[in-house]
């Protein structure tokens, strides 16, 4: 599986679930925190897919993507220990810890394979 696939989707959900905070409680905490790693995720995911498309990897975008990764692992993690609160600080740094997971694999492993060109 490519870093895009997962990462576009991941993105979107962390800034729907800060939008979501913001709606629902009115947390401008939530908004500005989903915001701040939703769209940087997005970035890195739609370059991903650009650097594809081009037959490239795009290793910037996979640390962009393992940085937002790691940090949304250590902040929620952090407010899950604190808190006990499994929605929604529990799921974001499991999901985190998974994607962190993933992308570290994913550089490994030489990034995304590109499949010969047809003829």
């Amino acid at each position: 599986m490519h870093d895009f696939c997962f990462t576009i989707p991941y993105g979107l959900l962390v800034l729907a679930g800060g939008a979501l905070g913001y709606v629902r409680r009115g947390s401008t905490a939530s908004l500005a925190g989903g915001a701040a790693a939703g769209i940087p995720l997005l970035f890195a995911g739609f370059f991903s897919l650009k650097a594809f498309e081009k037959r490239r990897n795009s290793y910037i975008a996979m640390i962009l993507e393992t940085v937002c990764a790691l940090a949304l692992t250590y902040v929620m993690g952090q407010r899950y220990l604190q808190t006990s609160k499994i929605m929604p600080a529990g799921i974001v740094a499991s999901l985190s810890a998974v994607m962190t997971v993933f992308y570290i694999y994913k550089i490994a492993t030489g990034g995304n394979h590109i499949p010969p060109k047809a003829e």
